[in-house]
């Protein structure tokens, strides 16, 4: 009932920018929490960002000062703002979100396809 769509990955330049974003669709009557995870070949996925309903943010140590995560919530959409990339930075990105979708029901978690961004010269 509740989809989640990535966009904006890509291949970038080690330096470059890219700008993530993921839209919630679907039957919802709350989005509490939002963020983005990210896995590279041959390691776990990781927490790389995620931002709450009252637009509390936390970071991963490895992206502080070079990523921004926002959220629109009227467009129940998330966005990451990734520059000054790295090599290392490179993964497929995964939008989460928690999501309540009427008044009646629990909060679930859902998860989007994931988009692929690779920062190579």
């Amino acid at each position: 009932q509740v989809q989640l769509v990535e966009s904006g990955g890509g291949l970038v330049q080690p330096g470059g920018s890219l700008r993530l974003s993921c839209a919630a669709s679907g039957r919802i009557f709350r989005i509490n929490v939002m963020g983005w995870y990210r896995q590279a070949p041959g390691k776990q996925r990781e927490l790389v960002a995620h931002i709450t309903s009252g637009l509390v943010t936390n970071y991963a140590d490895s992206v502080k000062g070079r990523f921004t995560i926002s959220r629109d919530n009227a467009k129940n959409t998330v966005y990451l703002q990734m520059n000054s990339l790295k090599p290392e930075d490179t993964a497929i990105y995964t939008c989460n979100a928690l999501v309540r979708s009427t008044r009646w029901e629990p909060t679930y978690e859902y998860w989007g396809q994931g988009t692929q961004v690779t920062v190579s010269s």
